[in-house]
């Protein structure tokens, strides 16, 4: 099991490079020990996890931040080939998308997202959310073994 508090990889899977940015800047700002891998799109994310191509020697990550509206595979897409995965089924997977719609909700949990966080608008909105994210699965919660 993994300890509380132990640097963690995370795959961010985001399209968005101001997006990507705020993120990186959110660990920055709030002093994230945390290894923060990106994939920019679906297929990226899949190669990444099973490591394929330049990605060959990618290490499984402990978290998934993943967006929903990607190109190549959307995000419902990667969540449910993770989630029907035996071997990346139990990674956590945390869908964190500027969609607030209904129906998005809805299936990313039916798909068994751990969680669903629509993007904050605001930088400093966003720094908080990434960092409420990463206090919880890192210092809150046990995260299954590598």
């Amino acid at each position: 099991m993994s300890l509380p508090g132990r640097p963690i990889d995370i795959l961010l899977v985001e399209d968005d490079p101001g997006d990507e940015l705020m993120t990186r800047e959110a660990f920055e700002d709030n002093k994230i020990g945390n290894t923060l891998h990106v994939a920019r799109d679906g297929q990226e994310a899949l190669d990444f996890l099973y490591r394929q191509g330049v990605h060959a020697e990618a290490p499984q990550p402990d978290l998934i931040l993943l967006d929903l509206n990607l190109p190549r595979y959307d995000g419902r897409q990667v969540l449910e080939k993770i989630k029907s995965d035996p071997d990346l089924s139990h990674i956590p997977v945390v869908v964190l998308t500027t969609s607030a719609a209904e129906e998005d909700i809805l299936r990313s949990y039916r798909l068994h997202a751990n969680a669903y966080v629509t993007k904050p608008v605001d930088l400093d909105q966003f720094v908080a959310a990434i960092k409420q994210i990463d206090d919880f699965f890192v210092q809150v919660v046990r995260l299954p073994p590598r």
